[in-house]
């Protein structure tokens, strides 16, 4: 390949970064700004590995107690540190180099694929190398916490499913191949889908509420045009459609399941997976902030908010209480909570120094989403200007994916609680549109140098197979 060279000095590059923030967290689990949930990971790790399973040997956040079951905390996160710690020892250092050496070779990898697909090959190196480069992300590599690892299997689910939709569309009959190992083959993406979204979910269960806008996506970006609709090898494409994301769905649910299992078995009530989204609608949507949300309010305020009655229910019943209780305050004052969810953008979208950060933490948000938002605001108005007249194919119906991700997941957060590292998919996923950007701009630089000032910038034929 003419790129490969290219793709591998920008792989080297990232894991370079990566494993050098590793060794500067060093072998110790300290309090670090944005990476507070490192301890909590590593002391419930430590309970697993000794036999004590889920739980914490003291009073924990949010509100459990202690030797008492938790859901709170990702259960594949955990078990990855135990894992590593049950290999290694008890060294913080080892996870986080494994983790920064799977982040630096997945995170410009799979920015590569998505951004080729959609606008070709230069693009997509261009956008590997801002992903392998952005401050958050070389930071969180190396904290032991799931950001980086969920937003891989965020990175993983979209590049399957613009992969799906892109073999669909350029074999459109719904016919799967001859043979056993054809039918197989063709079973094959939505099974690796399942995997990623399952994986997904077991770092943070927030996207199973994208995930039927995945699936109607799916159906949507695979149907048969123009004249294809009246001919019968496509006229039941969606129906094949329907069924791979059956497919999809099952494979996901049988990760989850277990879990769903066990967690009735510890808190006598239905959980799904975690019990986390209760206590963030409540504490997020609580009076005290009024209409102006503050992201992170003085220690040990929290679980004073907790009203008395509440506070003898175990982890589960309070999660599902705390969450009525969110809803009875939306109810109350809707007026209240649409200004207060309009407060969030602040806290979601923050770019700029404050006073109230150290001077490493406003270099980093100025050195990278600072200079990023730019070139993925512009990446996205070049994206929809220069392929607006192309309503079908998978670069366009891909715009729709990855835009109807950052619009959907940005709102769910303004809705319930916003901080910036909640923002590290979005900004993950505007990384083709940056890549996009940047490419026009230098051929609109290199064009002016020479002379002449096209009226659009070239850019290679997009959806070129990934490999």
């Amino acid at each position: 390949m003419k790129f490969a060279p290219h793709l591998a000095a920008i792989v080297a590059l990232s894991i370079v970064l990566r494993i050098a923030v590793a060794l500067a967290l060093g072998d110790a689990i300290l309090e670090l700004p944005g990476i507070y949930d490192q301890v909590s990971y590593d002391t419930l790790a430590r309970q697993v590995i000794v036999g004590h399973g889920f739980t914490f040997p003291s009073d924990w956040w949010p509100a459990t107690r202690a030797g008492e079951p938790t859901a709170h905390w990702s259960f594949l996160y955990t078990l990855y540190l135990a894992g590593v710690y049950t290999v290694f020892g008890s060294h913080p250092l080892a996870a986080r180099l494994i983790q920064a050496i799977v982040a630096g070779v997945l995170y410009p990898w799979l920015t590569w694929r998505i951004g080729r697909r959609l606008f070709g090959v230069p693009a997509g190196l261009a956008a590997a190398g801002l992903a392998a480069v952005y401050g958050y992300f070389v930071y969180y590599a190396g904290a032991l916490v799931t950001e980086t690892l969920f937003v891989l299997a965020v990175l993983w689910t979209l590049d399957l499913a613009l992969g799906i939709a892109q073999s669909r569309l350029e074999t459109p009959s719904s016919r799967p191949p001859a043979g056993r190992w054809g039918a197989a083959a063709a079973l094959c993406p939505w099974l690796l889908l399942g995997l990623a979204l399952g994986t997904a979910a077991l770092l943070r269960q927030l996207i199973l509420l994208l995930a039927p806008i995945l699936f109607i996506w799916l159906v949507w970006a695979t149907r048969p045009h123009g004249h294809e609709r009246n001919t019968r090898s496509t006229r039941p494409s969606w129906r094949s459609a329907v069924a791979g994301c059956l497919v999809a769905t099952a494979v996901a649910g049988a990760l989850i399941l277990p879990w769903t299992i066990r967690n009735y078995q510890a808190f006598g009530r239905f959980v799904l997976l975690n019990t986390n989204s209760g206590y963030v609608f409540f504490w997020g949507n609580h009076p005290i902030y009024g209409t102006d949300f503050v992201p992170i309010l003085p220690n040990g305020m929290y679980q004073q908010l907790i009203p008395a009655e509440l506070r003898g229910l175990n982890e589960a019943a309070l999660d599902q209480a705390l969450f009525r209780e969110g809803i009875r305050f939306v109810l109350d004052d809707p007026a209240r909570y649409a200004l207060l969810s309009l407060s969030r953008v602040k806290a979601y979208f923050e770019f700029w120094p404050s006073p109230e950060s150290s001077p490493m933490s406003n270099l980093v948000r100025t050195g990278s989403f600072g200079l990023y938002l730019p070139l993925m605001v512009y990446g996205l108005l070049l994206a929809a200007a220069r392929y607006r007249s192309a309503r079908a194919g998978v670069t366009w119906s891909g715009i729709v994916l990855l835009s109807g991700f950052v619009a959907i997941y940005s709102l769910i957060h303004l809705l319930s609680w916003a901080l910036i590292r909640y923002r590290l998919p979005v900004d993950a996923v505007l990384m083709p549109f940056a890549g996009l950007a940047l490419v026009d701009l230098a051929d609109r630089v290199l064009a002016w140098t020479r002379g002449h000032w096209p009226r659009r910038a070239s850019v290679q034929q997009p959806n070129a197979p990934a490999s």
